[in-house]
């Protein structure tokens, strides 16, 4: 049976690595292993028969190490040089960071995606999707226990990680070389969760937390009531989606008063302004065992976890068609999300010998409920009069997984890993509906409220439904279900040579199939108008009653027939109202790694990797891309001096398009509120990386890093913004570029200061200094290469239908969307072990990063300056403190995020100095305080 330490159990049971490890450093005859000794002492190393030995060390934690083609004692005769180079960095040739359950506890966020903004070079976008050295989601992969992961996310393949909580999460590792043991798919980084699996000791552990945010608890939102479980997350039926509506679809396009009137209604349709909204509140529970059957040492952890939280968004939107900035919309709009998430996790585990079995199951349900209040006075073909539009969605999203490894030890020499999941996503969304009202003023009546936010719009009359500035009133129910199967075989052999070779290889499979389908709906009269006067005047739930569907009684014109309500499929630009994806891929790779020389190491491998990808939809151009790949790579390890390392990386990599990006359908994104569109033109993109870095760890779990890259991506996607019609608002779609470089560099300090010399009372309490900065420039180039069109019908200069010239869609030498020029992260805290004390201030900030490319002038050519969004600067505190009551564990958490109130903004600059606020709106500070208790 392997030995199990605390190190090891950071990294838990699946951590994934990539090359053979070096954990025990020893000599090819059993010579003592390398040792350490805690931070701040010296001891001078004695070089003796090329292993290095330190006087009154004890001994150094070997990790305990799983991942595919992987044996952690391939590598053991290995000689490096320093006895503070710690064993996860020992055990790899890669360049990989890692957060331990103690690191994720001490940045003490609540999802992982949070905690992976403190890793060098990571940060977050939008809803929790990781972007790598400034490369978005597409460049980046997660992996769950190195098994790969669906999304339950329609816009993304990749899965957003704030859909994580820290509390199932063991550790997390980026992984920003690349491997042959690896899926192809990489460019900027890799990134897997490992997940808790045997425990240390039985324990059970029970939590609870209650949070408050200044922009939203006790401040105005709106919402809507909904279903009674909506508090968990589920519907009780409330919502569900009657046969006739997908029936619809395929007769003729209608459903008629009488399905109308069976609907949901008043629960999904009233928005109600909530001048007291809630504070946000979590709870947990954990459970572990383990225990010892014969031969077989046996674990399970269990655990869940639920979260409620709210966020209200207070912002202005803005959008411009011209090339001055002249402002064409300018909405004040309030958003009120609701978010709940119920996770679980189920793991089993047993160790034999050096043999190990587990299997684990994750489930996580996400579910965000939103009102939406917008209004302007002006808007597209203004009267001059304000508009005011409602929106009523439930975004219901769900993660199922089922994993089982199998690691085992046949020989010393060989190692054999199998691996096989299934996993399943969904997202639900029915009822997503939108009402639209505009202001009368002649009937001498006024409404005196605002709309859209305290200071926001007043009618100086009465709102009227009315289809004079689009239809008055839409739903649309939307579903999605993606199955993947997934497998992995790995082999690893060590060699009986004079110096240390391992040889790795395995095959790999992945079948990926998705089923997407939105069904929009406007509502009309069957005489296909608008509800007459003066039933127009009626909020939405009283515009769908019972009498004003059958036909409103007060009608002035018309005949009850002719002015009952109905549904009509309406498509229009909202492209394929279905699509099936299908994304199977085939891989192979064979690896070495070996001691070139004393101190000197090279891992080598090629992977060939073949797919196939469909998006097939329903009456629109779909997508059919087959295609092969050789990618090698190479990492060359330099242990020159003690404790020092230098490394150089190169390999070839791809990026195939998402199946939204791929798709041609509407689709709103709840983060940033505007509808995105795919593109079946898009292809694979090819990615050429080099690294180089350097390491020194000066002392025990103390370290300087710094390195550089270099990357050169052909054809790279890009988000762009667009109007599908003059009258429209802003879209996002997809096109490639011909190509782009990227390249940076990225130091990291990291150091512990004993408090003691300062007095006697701070013995054995310590200041904590981490730091973290990466610079990143990149450039796409926009010559007269065609590319695809954002819009369906797009064809300009020599190219093709539906291409362009890219010098005509883009500004030449622009960064890669998605990348910020500086990246910092600084953690400065006070850490008392005696007495559980742990104070931690976090300091982050990302500077100015494209989030859309510009939109293109509506005469066909130029294009607007891109869109830009401004993270800006971000203050957190937490303090954590532990005490024994009663002879239980009691730990409290406080926190305090965003202290320095940073906005959300996102925004054109014109060259004439005018400024279009896309979507901006004030962060709240978030206060927080809870506790749990361990038995």
């Amino acid at each position: 049976m392997r030995p199990r330490i605390t190190y090891a159990s950071l990294l838990l049971l699946t951590t994934t690595l990539v090359a053979p490890a070096a954990l025990a450093q020893g000599g090819a005859q059993g010579a003592p292993a390398t040792s350490s000794t805690p931070a701040g002492t010296s001891a001078d190393p004695v070089q003796q028969g090329g292993v290095v030995s330190v006087p009154g060390d004890v001994p150094q934690d070997q990790a305990e190490v799983s991942a595919p083609g992987v044996d952690t004692s391939a590598g053991e005769d290995i000689v490096v040089v320093g006895r503070n180079i710690p064993n996860v960095v020992r055990s790899t040739a890669q360049v990989v960071s890692v957060l331990s359950a103690a690191d994720i506890a001490r940045t003490g966020e609540g999802d992982i995606a949070g905690a992976l903004t403190r890793v060098t070079g990571l940060s977050v976008v939008g809803n929790g999707y990781v972007f790598v050295r400034g490369l978005g989601d597409r460049y980046s992969s997660a992996l769950l226990n190195g098994s790969p992961l669906p999304s339950p996310e329609p816009l993304r393949r990749t899965v957003p990680l704030d859909i994580f909580p820290t509390s199932i999460v063991g550790s997390a590792l980026v992984q920003k070389t690349y491997s042959a043991n690896y899926p192809g798919e990489f460019g900027g980084g890799v990134i897997n969760l490992t997940t808790k699996a045997i425990p240390e000791e039985n324990f059970i552990t029970g939590g609870a937390s209650i949070a408050i945010d200044t922009e939203t608890t006790g401040r105005l939102g709106y919402t809507y009531y909904g279903s009674p479980s909506d508090w968990l997350g589920y519907d009780s039926g409330e919502r569900r989606v009657p046969g006739f509506v997908k029936a619809a679809v395929l007769g003729d396009g209608i459903i008629t008063p009488a399905q109308v009137g069976q609907l949901s209604n008043a629960r999904t349709t009233l928005l109600q302004r909530n001048t007291d909204i809630p504070a946000s509140a979590s709870g947990d529970l954990s459970i572990g065992l383990i225990g010892d059957l014969g031969g077989v040492r046996l674990g399970m952890v269990a655990s869940g976890n639920y979260g409620n939280t709210w966020r209200t968004r207070d912002s202005r939107q803005q959008d411009t068609i011209s090339n001055d900035g002249a402002l064409r919309n300018d909405f004040a709009t309030v958003i009120t999300d609701n978010r709940i998430v119920l996770n679980g996790l189920l793991g089993f585990g047993a160790e034999f010998g050096e043999n190990r079995i587990r299997w684990t199951n994750v489930y996580i349900h996400d579910t965000l409920k939103q009102g939406r209040a917008s209004a302007a006075t002006l808007y597209t073909n203004s009267s001059g009069l304000p508009l005011f539009q409602q929106n009523t969605s439930f975004f219901e999203r769900q993660l199922i997984e089922t994993q089982l490894v199998g690691e085992f030890k046949p020989t010393d020499r060989l190692s054999i890993d199998l691996r096989g999941a299934y996993a399943n996503s969904k997202r639900n969304s029915p009822y997503e509906r939108e009402f639209q009202y505009d202001c009368n003023n002649t009937l001498h009546t006024v409404v005196d409220v605002p709309t859209g936010g305290d200071a926001g719009v007043r009618c100086p009359g009465v709102w009227q439904a009315s289809n004079s500035f689009g239809a008055f009133g839409t739903v649309a129910f939307s579903e999605l279900n993606e199955d993947l199967y997934s497998g992995q075989a790995d082999v690893t052999y060590k060699l009986d040579t004079a110096r240390p070779v391992s040889l790795s290889g395995g095959y790999y499979y992945s079948d990926s199939q998705r089923t997407s389908t939105r069904l929009p709906f406007t509502y009309q009269t069957v005489g296909g108008g608008a509800i007459p006067f003066p039933c127009n005047l009626f909020r939405p739930d009283y515009l769908l009653s019972p009498d004003v569907i059958n036909g409103c009684p007060a009608a002035l014109t018309g005949t009850a027939a002719t002015n009952a309500v109905q549904l009509r499929f309406s498509p229009g630009q909202n492209g394929s109202y279905s699509y099936d994806a299908l994304l199977r891929i085939h891989a192979g790779y064979v690896q070495g790694e070996a001691e070139l020389l004393d101190g000197v190491r090279a891992v080598v491998g090629v992977r060939f990797e073949t797919a196939r990808q469909t998006v097939t939809p329903i009456g629109q151009t779909g997508t059919n891309l087959n295609n092969d790949y050789w990618l090698p790579a190479a990492t060359v390890t330099w242990n020159f001096a003690q404790d020092m390392q230098l490394r150089l990386s190169g390999a070839k990599t791809i990026a195939r398009p998402q199946f939204r990006e791929l798709a041609p359908q509407a689709y709103r994104d709840f983060e940033s509120d505007r509808l995105f569109f795919g593109n079946p033109r898009l292809r694979d993109s090819t990615l050429y990386n080099l690294e180089a870095r350097y390491e020194w760890f000066f002392a025990r779990d103390q370290r300087i890093t710094a390195a550089g890259f270099w990357k050169r991506i052909e054809r790279p996607i890009e988000q762009v913004g667009f109007f599908p019609t003059p009258d429209a608002r802003l879209q996002t779609g997809f096109t490639y570029l011909p190509k782009a470089v990227l390249w940076g560099g990225e130091v990291e300090f990291q150091k512990y200061v004993p408090l003691d010399f300062i007095g006697a009372g701070l013995a054995g309490k310590r200041a904590v200094v981490i730091a973290n900065y990466t610079y990143t420039q990149s450039k796409i180039t926009a010559d007269d290469s065609c590319v695809p069109g954002v819009l369906e019908g797009t064809q300009l200069g020599s190219c093709p239908a539906n291409f362009a010239p890219a010098s005509l869609l883009f500004r030449d030498g622009a960064p890669l969307t998605g990348q910020s020029d500086h990246l910092v992260n600084l953690q400065l805290g006070y850490e008392d072990q005696d007495n559980g004390t742990q104070v931690t201030a976090l300091f982050n900030y990302a500077s100015e990063r494209v989030t859309n490319r510009g939109p293109s002038l509506l005469g066909g050519t130029g294009f607007q300056p891109d869109i830009y969004e401004r993270p800006g600067i971000r203050l957190d505190l937490v303090a954590r403190q532990s005490a024994e009551f009663l002879g239980r564990k009691i730990e409290i958490k406080a926190e305090g995020r965003n202290l320095t109130g940073t906005r959300y903004q996102e925004f054109q600059t014109f060259a004439n100095g005018n400024r279009v606020s896309i979507n901006s709106y004030r962060l709240g500070r978030v206060f927080s305080l809870g506790a749990s208790v361990t038995f």
